[in-house]
């Protein structure tokens, strides 16, 4: 049976951005099953992941970009050793500060930017994608990319979204896990510092993380080799343990 990998998104920009890094990784690995599991649009937040264990196969491996990633880590805790390994790309433990979460996102920052979207969602959501292209090399075309592919706006599911991202604290999760993790930072990243990175080492030192450079918050799309690679070393050892 192939081994498989499920690709969860982030906030707001849909599918589309994960599809180089699905391209990639079976570029580079043929055998692998690799899907896409869209995020659910529902407006209740607490409905999310229950749909989520309802859609995702069991048995697999499952990355997750940003919220994706935060999701991901809620979902391989409820499954324990049912989950084969989890790879979180660019996602913090706290996405907006926390007192001892203090590597995350300012809270004023967070809170103006869902004040603003409730009030403009198309016009926010497209400035958003100039903040996850924020850093990279070219940052303009990786927005215009992101641009181009947005999904149609359902503003009840993705205030639900931003609920979430505003409320998940994945630490006590991550801990709980058993099975093996890999988590991917990017240097440049405008959402979420780079600091994160030591600060979830200093948190669970035994994990795999690895933090590359000149790269924006949107990693998968920008470094799709790159990351692609990383996951497949991740699963290789992983097979191999």
């Amino acid at each position: 049976m192939r081994d498989q990998l499920i690709l969860l998104p982030g906030w707001g920009l849909g599918s589309a951005p994960l599809e180089p890094l699905r391209d990639a990784l079976l570029e580079q690995a043929p055998h692998l099953n690799v899907q896409i599991e869209p995020l659910p649009a529902d407006a209740d937040p607490n409905a999310w992941l229950d749909e989520l264990d309802d859609n995702v196969a069991h048995d697999a491996w499952i990355a997750g970009w940003s919220l994706g990633g935060m999701l991901g880590a809620e979902l391989a805790a409820r499954r324990a050793e049912s989950c084969r390994g989890l790879v979180t790309i660019a996602s913090n433990l706290c996405f907006r500060r926390r007192e001892d979460w203090p590597d995350a996102m300012a809270n004023e920052v967070f809170e103006d930017f869902f004040e603003a979207f409730l009030l403009e969602p198309h016009l926010v959501r497209r400035r958003f994608t100039m903040l996850v292209s924020q850093g990279a090399r070219d940052a303009r075309t990786l927005a215009r990319q992101l641009q181009v592919a947005l999904p149609q706006l359902n503003v009840e599911g993705l205030t639900a979204g931003l609920q979430l991202l505003g409320q998940l604290d994945t630490r006590a999760a991550l801990g709980r896990y058993p099975g093996p993790q890999l988590h991917l930072f990017a240097a440049n990243d405008a959402l979420v510092p780079a600091s994160a990175a030591d600060a979830l080492l200093d948190w669970l030192p035994d994990v795999e993380v690895s933090l590359l450079p000149g790269a924006s918050h949107g990693l998968p799309l920008e470094q799709p080799d790159e990351v692609a690679s990383a996951i497949l070393k991740f699963i290789h050892e992983g097979d191999d343990a």
